[in-house]
Order: structure tokens, then C-alpha cells, then sequence
């Protein structure tokens, strides 16, 4: 008679290592309210610690996540929700109708999917614990996908306590109903964030599917190591210190993959889109004119080459408005960023536009390589266009707290910068903070664009897909027209972790669902 296996040790008796997951981070958290700030590592900080109303599916269709059941009047103009049983928040306090009412409010204020809802809402009220229900004056077609927002500002639920705070005025006090816990007691800026396990956490019946279904926790801390530099990262990730590196650069990826110990994979089909930030309110780039020269004047292959390197596969340089492949992307006006270069036209365009030798202050990160890249490429468009540039360097924390700045440059203001956007933030005027051009309620640069904004309320308005179409070419003609922003073009990158951990879901950077191998 063959032996019996032995049994597997209990949790208890597991080494500490084997219930903690080790995470490099694409950069410091510095920024704690997910409401304040559109910094993805804000969200990937959030949606640890906070639960949504409705979870993305890998389909990007809303699924009921903290809802347990909904139902809208025929007229499209009532809409009930009714809370699963069970939710709790992490002081204790079970999460209550008021509660949701306070945090779509909050949300709101700061979100443009969130404004254009608002705009339409008649009231919202929470007739009791478990219940709450939005009134609207116009039909709103996307409201389950607003509820289930992930895209930064994504909306996660507060206590009311917290959720009643000007949106603002960040919130100094972490508490979610989510699958973990923050630990401020073990948090050291610039170097180490970590998480506790949820034990009141009540998953939801059904499949993990990206955002939604169930969030099963099987381990007791992660634990976030803040390594600036890559290489530092990638001896880590080869010697077992770390489990998984968020965002390996395009050019480690090789020697990653050499290890049999180490996965690399693309981190998601739709990749990342790149945008210059202007800041609209002040010279120079306040002149529509000037920043259409600067666009013109763009080369999106060296931007991408720069972010991704040269492998032309993991890049597009004819990347428009819409993010590439998906139903709105479209070709109308590209000839304005895929024609032939000519510097000593756009040099003497920039003139006429009426560039008058102003300083421009560059932001650039210091510790993230495709950032940085980004702005090197802008700070040599700019020297080769005769722009003045005082570039400044500082971590991507820095940067963020920055760019809140409305001041002239010379109070402490700015004129520029790059970020990029996961590539399902790119997929409709939506959820495109950076489509908003209503001046000072826009996002970051603030460009006032009229026709532009129109526009983007049209497309809620559209009828079917082929109308929505037809609206978001009229948006590209009208962005490379005014240019608000620089589209830079669309690249792919990776994540790699070790084989030691089952692979983590895709698309983003979950912390639940993953386990030991």
C-alpha cells in the first residue's frame, strides 16, 4: 500500500515569506485619494483597499460588484440600486446607501464622465441602509459604465464621512470596504507602502473576471518596494527578493526572459497612448496657433522609439485621438501627424503664431524611463524649434503635486509636461480626462476648446455606434486643428514576475486572485 502524502502545513505554520507578496511599483505612491489625482499608482493603491458599485469585465461590460441587484424605469430617467449584504468598511462601519450617494458626489466633482452624469442628475437619495437611487432630467446611456469607472478618477466608495470632503482638498484618512487594508504605520515615502489582508472582506459569488467577481485574497501582506532604479528592479525580480516588477522597460525585457525563472508579458493588448500636456492658461501655449505648430512640427516615430525602442512592433506612430483597434479610432485630419517634417517651416510657423521667446518649463520625471524618454524627445523638438526651455527633473510624485499649479512659471506654474494612459482610457470621450476642454473644470492644462466640448456632449447623445463614429472624427479634426494636447502615439510594454506566483490578471495590476504557485 502506497504511503499517503503528507498533509499541506496549515497557514499558520507556512514560513512569513510564503504570505507576503513582494511588489515593485512603477513609482512612489505620494498621492493617497484616489479622487484627487488621475496617477495610476493612486488607482492601483485604491482598488486594494476600496471596492466599486460595478467591476469592468474583460469584455469591458459592467458587472454588479458591491450592487447586488439594480433596475432602471422604462424612461431611462429612475435607477434603483440594492447593496449586496455583507459590506463593511475597514473601521468597522457597514457601507450604506448614504454612503454611495456621498462618494458619486465627491467622484464627481473631479471626473468629467462624472460632470457630464451630474449634469443630468435631478437627485440622488438612499431611502434606507442598503438602497440608494439616482433621478435624472435627461436620459444618460452610459451610466452602469460610469458606476464602474476604472479609469483614473475611477470611482470607489467611501464612508460619507470621508466622501463629504471638497474633492479638492485631498483626504488624509484611508478607509475603503476592499479586499485590503493600508498600513500608514509601515508606510516610508519613497521607499515602502504596505497591505494587510481584509479578514471582513466578503467576496462576491461568480468568476474573477478583470474588475469584477469575486476578489479572493490568498495572502496576508504586500508589501510595495519602491526601486527607482531598473536595474536595481531586475536583480531583484532574477534573485527571488521581489515576486513581480509592474513595468520592466521594453529594453530589460530580453534579458528578463533569459531566466527560466521569470514570466514576461505584455501587459495589455491595447497598450499605452502618450499625450504632451500644455498648459493652456498662459503664454506661450495659450495661443491655439503655437501649439498647432508645435504638433505639426512632431515626429510620433521618435517619441515611440524613445519610450519603446526600436523594435517597430511594439509601437504605432499613426496613432489619432482614439486608441488604435478600437471601434472610434479613425484616420480623419492624421495627414497633420504622419506628413513629412520640415523644421525651418515649423520654425518660422511658431514665430507667426506669435511665440515671442518665452521660457518654457519642461517637467520630467526621474524615475520612469518612458516618461523621461518622453519629455528628452520634447526637449529636443523644442531646442531644434528655437523654444527656451528650463527643464526640470524631479520624481513623478513631485511632478503630479506640481502640475496642481495654475500659477505663471514664474510662481512656481509649468508649461509643459508628458504622462500616458493605459489604452482603455483612450477608447471613448467618456472616459478621456484629457478630451475635457471646458477651461479651468478640464483636466491638467485647462485648454478652453468650445467646439470641442460640444462635441464630446454629442457623442453621450448619439444614437448608435455609427453616429458615435461620426462625432469622433469631427473630435480628431478639432484636436489636430487646436491641439489642446499632443497625441505622441501608441506603444506596448510588459510586466514580469516570477513563476513562484500564479499569473496576475490581466489587463491591471490586481493584487487579488494571486497566489503561490
Amino acid at each position: 500500500m502506497a504511503a499517503a502524502p503528507p498533509l499541506a502545513a496549515p497557514a499558520s505554520a507556512q514560513p512569513a515569506a510564503a504570505r507576503v507578496l513582494r511588489y515593485v511599483p512603477q513609482t512612489d505612491l505620494t498621492v493617497l485619494d484616489p479622487v484627487f489625482t488621475t496617477a495610476y499608482i493612486t488607482r492601483h493603491h485604491a482598488l486594494m483597499i476600496y471596492d466599486q458599485l460595478f467591476g469592468l469585465d474583460a469584455q469591458l461590460r459592467p458587472q454588479p460588484q458591491m450592487v447586488e441587484a439594480w433596475e432602471a424605469d422604462g424612461d431611462g430617467l429612475t435607477w434603483r440600486f440594492r447593496l449586496r449584504e455583507g459590506l463593511k468598511f475597514h473601521d468597522g462601519e457597514p457601507v450604506r446607501g448614504r454612503d454611495c450617494v456621498a462618494s458619486i458626489r465627491r467622484w464627481a466633482q473631479r471626473d468629467s464622465l462624472g460632470q457630464v452624469l451630474m449634469g443630468r442628475v435631478a437627485e440622488m437619495t438612499a431611502p434606507d441602509d442598503r438602497n440608494f437611487i439616482i433621478r435624472l432630467t435627461r436620459r444618460f446611456g452610459p451610466m452602469l459604465e460610469s458606476l464602474a469607472k476604472i479609469g483614473p478618477p475611477a470611482l470607489f466608495i467611501m464612508p460619507e464621512r470621508i466622501a463629504a470632503a471638497e474633492a479638492n482638498t485631498q483626504i488624509r484618512e484611508t478607509i475603503g470596504s476592499g479586499p485590503f487594508r493600508f498600513v500608514p504605520g509601515e508606510r516610508v515615502v519613497g521607499a515602502r507602502v504596505v497591505y494587510e489582508r481584509n479578514p471582513d472582506y466578503v467576496p462576491r459569488d461568480g468568476t474573477t473576471s478583470w474588475a469584477s467577481g469575486p476578489k479572493r485574497v490568498h495572502f496576508d501582506r504586500v508589501e510595495w518596494t519602491v526601486m527607482p532604479d531598473p536595474g536595481t528592479s531586475a536583480a531583484a525580480l532574477r534573485n527571488g527578493e521581489v515576486d513581480w516588477w509592474e513595468n520592466p522597460p521594453n529594453d530589460l525585457a530580453p534579458v528578463l526572459r533569459r531566466s527560466r525563472d521569470i514570466v514576461v508579458r505584455r501587459a495589455s493588448p491595447l497598450g499605452t497612448i502618450g499625450t504632451g500636456v500644455f498648459n493652456c492658461l498662459h503664454p506661450p501655449f495659450d495661443k491655439p496657433a503655437v501649439r498647432r505648430a508645435i504638433l505639426r512640427a512632431m515626429s510620433q516615430q521618435d517619441f515611440m522609439t524613445a519610450a519603446a525602442g526600436t523594435d517597430p512592433s511594439l509601437w504605432r506612430a499613426d496613432a489619432g485621438v482614439f486608441t488604435p483597434g478600437t471601434p472610434l479610432a479613425n484616420a480623419a485630419g492624421i495627414e497633420a501627424i504622419t506628413g513629412p517634417r520640415d523644421i525651418e517651416r515649423s520654425r518660422r510657423e511658431l514665430r507667426e503664431a506669435g511665440y515671442n521667446g518665452e521660457t518654457v518649463v519642461m517637467l520630467a520625471p526621474s524615475d520612469q524611463q518612458a516618461l523621461s524618454a518622453l519629455a528628452e524627445v520634447q526637449r529636443d523638438l523644442f531646442q531644434r524649434l528655437g523654444v527656451t526651455v528650463d527643464y526640470r527633473v524631479s520624481d513623478w510624485g513631485t511632478l503630479v503635486q506640481r502640475r496642481n499649479s495654475r500659477e505663471p512659471t514664474d510662481k512656481g506654474g509649468w508649461s509643459m509636461f508628458h504622462t500616458t494612459w493605459n489604452g482603455l482610457d483612450g477608447i471613448n470621450p467618456g472616459v478621456m480626462q484629457f478630451l475635457r476642454a471646458n477651461g479651468t473644470n478640464a483636466w491638467f492644462g485647462w485648454p478652453t476648446v468650445p467646439r470641442l466640448d460640444e462635441l464630446r456632449t454629442a457623442w453621450f447623445d448619439a444614437p448608435d455606434l455609427a453616429a458615435q463614429q461620426a462625432i469622433a472624427q469631427d473630435i480628431q479634426r478639432v484636436v489636430f486643428d487646436d491641439a489642446p494636447y499632443l497625441p505622441t502615439g501608441q506603444f506596448f510594454g510588459n510586466t514580469a514576475f516570477r513563476r513562484t506566483i500564479t499569473e496576475p490578471i490581466s489587463e491591471i495590476y490586481a493584487f487579488w486572485e494571486v497566489r503561490r504557485a
